[in-house]
């Protein structure tokens, strides 16, 4: 018995670690339970800060008083309005990633276009979103349309750019084999070079889920009558502070649902692609 174990022993490869892998809630403490107790702590020190001082709730309210306004103003302004800045960011969400894979692909397929339509593209981000805001709504008036357009203009850029880059830095001994298969250029395009920009382009995408609450937001700002952004407006000059906080709150959750499901999506979508190494 003793030399069967010594046998088994004898067989494993030198380095081989004898350890038991983490456990699953060993994996998710250290993916999650450090960044949660590191925030618990902030909202701790911020709740002693505010109560040892006697900050006035109008300049900044305790995370207490935020719970408390949020508890309160849910039913009569924060829950509609949520409903609204919701459907804006997905929308607009959703018309930049089909756009902005769109123009990628086109700009990849066409050299000479992408030479021509880049170099505006890139300068185009220059122009700040609050000055074209006000424009967008005199042009298309005070419905949804302006804020669908200000967050996908904000979510474009970033799908845009990783798209290109991801295909164009698709590996060319594939391609080349592919050719060597006498494959044609759509099938090189789709089954190398666009699966192989997947995982840049959801790497764009999650940069833009980031972002297109904040789209949101200055689009509500230049003229809205809901939303969240048009809460925090009406707030700021009667000193409702506890209120914009737990607006911004509302909008920081969206932003995090809509990351998490950009990322959920690729992990169903692009198995294959690489993740990241332990923290």
């Amino acid at each position: 018995m003793s030399a069967d174990v010594d046998l088994r022993s004898a067989a494993k490869a030198p380095g081989e670690s004898t350890r038991r892998r983490p456990s699953r809630w060993s994996r998710a403490w250290r993916a999650y339970g450090l960044a949660g107790a590191f925030i618990l702590a902030l909202l701790g020190i911020w709740e002693l800060w505010v109560w040892i001082f006697h900050v006035p709730a109008y300049l900044l309210p305790s995370p207490s008083g935020i719970a408390v306004a949020l508890k309160n103003d849910w039913g009569p302004y924060l829950a509609p309005a949520m409903w609204v800045s919701l459907r804006e960011v997905l929308l607009g969400f959703a018309i930049a990633a089909v756009a902005g894979v769109g123009l990628a692909v086109v700009l990849h397929l066409f050299a000479p276009l992408r030479r021509a339509i880049y170099p505006i593209l890139i300068g185009s981000q220059t122009i700040p979103i609050v000055v074209l805001a006000p424009i967008l709504v005199i042009l298309l008036g005070y419905g949804i349309w302006p804020k669908l357009v200000i967050v996908a203009l904000i979510c474009f850029f970033p799908i845009v750019v990783n798209g290109v880059d991801g295909l164009r830095l698709v590996d060319d001994d594939f391609i080349r084999m592919m050719r060597t298969l006498d494959a044609t250029r759509w099938q090189i395009f789709r089954k190398v070079e666009f699966p192989g920009a997947l995982p840049s382009i959801f790497s764009g995408m999650r940069v833009a889920a980031t972002f297109a609450a904040i789209g949101a937001v200055f689009g509500e700002w230049s003229g809205a009558s809901a939303g969240l952004g048009y809460v925090i407006q009406q707030a700021t000059p009667n000193l409702q502070t506890a209120r914009i906080f737990a607006a911004i709150l509302i909008l920081t959750v969206i932003a995090m649902a809509l990351f998490g499901l950009v990322s959920l999506l690729e992990r169903l979508l692009v198995p294959w692609a690489p993740r990241g190494g332990r923290m």
